[in-house]
């Protein structure tokens, strides 16, 4: 029997994506054709898959490849006969992409629980405020607690139906909350088989025409729950109070090579992303962990970037090659910032005099530079999770400790990310850039208006240079709304992306900044590496001249996998400190006003770093105003005020170890919540506040400009006149 061919227009469900970023699409009365969708214009949107669409089917009489191939989709129908499979060669097709029709339902987790005989699933994502009824295939069975993920059911009447996709575990399992953060963002924590078995034979390369740096004490100086080691540093004092100073950073490029497997899987997952007790790496393990981790007494393929600066601090010289390394210690910033202050142990004592402390002189050379190009000087608390790490267990949430170390590899990750940028652009090469835009103008509008309450200001129409905004953090930091003025500023920034366009780092106050230091965990420095490869000729490994072509493309993707990376990371913290939290309930700590709305107050705990509601319904019996311009909620008749940035006291009413949300109750509420020195704005002409009774609700008389007189207002009349 002849096979029926497709129309030449109809609707498709997109079903599947390959390594290559190709769509396939399946045509609705033709389920089991599995066409390559090509969109019409450059520009239209890409859908997802499970969305419909409209597609146009066209004849392809070449002698297709595997892409454009027409192939039964697994598990429909039989493998196709021999006769079959030459037919299909003889008469295939492809999809041009008309117009998206629908998008897919979006996908719910949630965790299961009873409904009768049936099954219901409660929405992990806080947002979702109803649940929905479970449906199950015949073979899949699930239990009370288990994490699932399920697809709404569009068009249904009354309750709301989902149908389960797949499933994560049990919600009491240590490992849920991960794992739950980790589904959410779509990350996959193993790699398919093809990549780790381009890795069987790698091994470190031999010296060849690599520089030997096996000689040279280079350190590296991570966290104590560091899982890799990619960068190693050494500073050498000069005549003059110069320095020379060399990072190492993993050579990466050797074994990652474009167009492979495992190229395409690091270039799809984009950056590797941390959690409390895990991490879904963008490099197998047997590069990240190991022949890429700069571990001590083992020789490593490396980048060296050398950098000559002057007793200012300034950039002189820079020169960047590859060579061979054997890291002299792996240290932690405690331990480094230890024994630089006197007290240390068996690995640092042999180092201070020959390594620790030319470090630090190298550093505060540094650290006075980025003082004098004012760059933005934002100190934000950020919290850590602390891991048992024979168990694996949480044993408690606290703000991560600040040290001089911490900042001194800071300073030199940044001076050699500038000399990376620096080194392409001389060879004029392309360069991907960590760009860092302007603030927002708006945005930065309505800080000023935050900040002016206390008697600091910022230019009025114009987004000032970073010094401007130090001046302002040096003027709070003495007082008690420091922290609200750091989040007020924080919350203007910009997003930082990565481009190839060249637009500077605005926080850093840099004209040239890209990402170098970090190959590992990040794919836009695979891209650095690799053009800083072919420009200098340091060997095989390089740039691809469709790489260079795709370099705003690969920009956009790699800056979408940040963000995507971000939020996972911080629902992850935020479930953590949900369960530490859970085990105190009832307990008090002391926080700050850290945002507000008609809702409620949200209070940031000085101790973890939780953040948590204080619904408006727990506050003294009133109706409160938000006063926008006053950045307070007010009471109407108490007059008691609750303002951003204020102190307070809580204690821990709910915590949700799976949707991260945790209510707090005030202490002490019916004081309010005020901060000394805020000087609240004057009243506008008139004398009329934002969200208060007008004095013309009572209709009283009011006084006639021109004459002087009291005059009864016309609406007035005119309802006297009707009676």
């Amino acid at each position: 029997m002849k096979k029926k061919s497709p129309p030449p227009v109809t609707v498709a469900t997109i079903i599947d994506v390959d390594e290559d970023a190709v769509l396939y699409a399946a045509p609705k009365d033709q389920p089991d054709l599995r066409l390559p969708l090509k969109l019409q214009r450059k520009n239209m949107h890409q859908p997802g898959i499970g969305d419909l669409v409209l597609i146009r089917i066209e004849k392809n009489s070449d002698r297709p490849g595997d892409d454009c191939r027409e192939r039964l989709r697994p598990g429909l129908s039989p493998a196709p006969s021999e006769a079959d499979a030459s037919a299909s060669r003889r008469e295939t097709y492809k999809a041009v992409l008309m117009k998206t029709l629908d998008k897919a339902p979006p996908s719910v987790m949630g965790v299961v629980d009873r409904l009768g005989d049936g099954w219901m699933l409660r929405p992990i994502n806080r947002r979702e405020k109803k649940d929905y009824v479970l449906t199950l295939p015949k073979d899949v069975k699930v239990n009370k607690g288990d994490i699932v993920r399920a697809r709404p059911e569009a068009g249904n009447r009354g309750p709301r139906q989902a149908e389960w996709q797949e499933s994560f575990g049990h919600a009491d399992d240590p490992e849920a909350i991960s794992i739950i953060a980790m589904a959410e963002a779509g990350l996959d924590p193993e790699f398919p088989d093809k990549v780790i078995d381009e890795l069987q034979n790698a091994s470190v390369p031999a010296l060849g025409k690599r520089r030997d740096w096996r000689d040279t004490p280079l350190v590296t100086i991570d966290g104590a729950d560091a899982r890799d080691f990619d960068d190693a540093v050494f500073a050498e004092e000069l005549d003059g109070g110069r320095f020379r100073l060399v990072i190492a950073i993993a050579d990466v490029c050797h074994y990652l090579r474009h167009g492979t497997a495992l190229d395409k899987e690091a270039y799809k997952r984009g950056n590797s992303t941390y959690f409390p007790d895990r991490v879904v790496p963008m490099l197998p393990e047997r590069l990240s962990n190991d022949l890429c981790s700069l571990r001590p007494n083992e020789d490593r393929a490396c980048m060296v970037m050398q950098c000559w600066i002057s007793a200012e601090g300034k950039l002189e010289k820079y020169r960047v090659g590859r060579g061979l390394m054997r890291s002299a210690a792996r240290l932690t910033y405690e331990q480094v910032q230890a024994a630089y202050d006197g007290v240390t142990d068996e690995t640092t004592k042999p180092l201070v005099d020959a390594v620790i402390r030319p470090l630090y002189k190298a550093f505060y050379v540094l650290d006075e530079a980025r003082k004098k190009r004012s760059a933005l000087a934002l100190d934000l608390p950020e919290q850590q999770i602390v891991i048992d790490r024979e168990t694996g267990k949480m044993t408690g949430v606290r703000v991560r400790d600040r040290l001089d170390a911490h900042r001194l590899i800071e300073e030199f990750m940044v001076l050699a990310n500038v000399a990376a940028a620096r080194c392409l652009q001389d060879r004029k090469a392309p360069c991907m850039y960590r760009v860092h835009d302007r603030p927002d103008a708006d945005k930065l509008s309505a800080a000023s208006e935050l900040i002016s309450n206390f008697g600091l200001s910022l230019p009025k129409g114009q987004v000032p240079e970073p010094k401007i905004l130090n001046r302002v953090l040096e003027g709070a930091i003495d007082h008690d709304y420091a922290p609200l003025i750091h989040q007020a500023i924080l919350r203007c920034q910009s997003q930082a992306v990565y481009m190839p366009d060249h637009h500077g780092h605005y926080g850093l106050a840099l004209q040239s900044y890209a990402h170098f230091t970090s190959p590992i965990r990040r794919y836009a420095d695979v891209m650095v590496h690799r053009s800083l490869i072919r420009a200098y000729g340091l060997g095989e490994g390089g740039l691809d001249e469709g790489e260079a072509a795709r370099m705003v493309e690969i920009g956009e993707h790699i800056s979408t996998t940040e963000r995507n990376s971000m939020v996972a990371e911080r629902s992850a913290v935020d479930r953590f400190t949900a369960c530490y939290l859970s085990a105190h309930m009832g307990a008090r700590f002391e926080g700050r006003i850290s945002g507000l709305n008609k809702f409620g107050l949200f209070v940031r705990l000085d101790e973890t770093g939780a953040d948590g509601i204080v619904p408006i319904r727990s506050l003294p019996d009133d109706f409160y105003i938000h006063d926008e311009a006053a950045h307070a909620l007010v009471g109407r008749r108490n007059r008691i005020v609750y303002r951003l940035g204020a102190k307070v006291q809580v204690e821990v009413l709910e915590a949700d170890r799976i949707t991260g949300s945790t209510v707090f109750g005030l202490v002490d509420g019916e004081k309010g919540a005020d901060i000394p020195g805020f000087k609240p704005p004057s009243p506008p002409r008139g004398g009329k506040h934002r969200n208060r009774p007008s004095p013309m609700r009572g209709g009283k008389p009011r006084q006639d400009k021109k004459s002087k007189k009291k005059t009864i207002p016309k609406h007035i009349k005119r309802k006297n006149k009707k009676k």
